[in-house]
């Protein structure tokens, strides 16, 4: 049976263009895989993830047979985390942008996900990532317009599509897909015009 894991990262919980986008392809996967299992992770809003600080990074590195019960209370979250990911197939993220890079919450979220010897290794030749065979959707808004050129009035903002493909890949996944909704604060007409873009993307998607 197909997993889907859809990742919402919007502060403004279901309300968010980004999760509005992805809920819009997961119900269109859902209506042509009726049988596949839809988990829902909300890191941003619902159930924020954790900031990584010295406690949460200690006792990943603690051995097993040394660590405090709080220290297993705190590998065992991560673990859930981890594990819903293995197990997904699919992997939809709702990714908006908030002052040029990615929600704290989502950067909290790959900071538990990201385990050496569990989610990735080290050998001689560099990183090898353990969670291949996956296809991710990534669902990006913005207010402004970035995926075109890059560049901002001359300054280069974005920062997010670099920095995930390559979190990803370093785990692993490969097939990384992004649907862009941009200039969505550049009024009502901008706004219009790329949600029906967004929304035309998930349509071929999903066919």
């Amino acid at each position: 049976m197909t997993t889907l894991l859809q990742i919402n990262a919007s502060i403004n919980n279901g309300n968010g263009e980004s999760s509005r986008l992805a809920n819009q392809f997961v119900a269109a996967f859902h209506k042509r895989h009726p049988k596949a299992a839809i988990v829902v992770r909300d890191v941003a809003a619902a159930e924020p993830v954790p900031h990584l600080n010295a406690e949460r990074f200690g006792a990943f590195i603690t051995k097993p047979e040394a660590r405090s019960a709080t220290q297993h209370a705190v590998v065992a979250y991560s673990d859930t985390l981890i594990n819903e990911l293995k197990q997904a197939d699919v992997v939809v993220l709702g990714l908006p942008m908030y002052n040029f890079g990615v929600p704290s919450q989502l950067k909290a979220y790959f900071d538990h996900i990201a385990r050496v010897g569990v989610t990735f290794e080290y050998t001689e030749k560099g990183p090898v990532g353990k969670l291949t065979g996956k296809k991710v959707y990534v669902f990006a808004a913005r207010g402004g317009v970035y995926a075109r050129d890059g560049v901002n009035h001359g300054i280069p903002v974005e920062t997010q599509t670099n920095y995930v493909r390559d979190f990803l890949r370093f785990l692993g996944i490969t097939e990384v897909e992004f649907i862009y909704a941009e200039g969505l604060n550049m009024g009502p007409q901008a706004k219009q015009a790329a949600l029906a873009k967004a929304e035309a993307e998930i349509a071929r998607l999903a066919a």
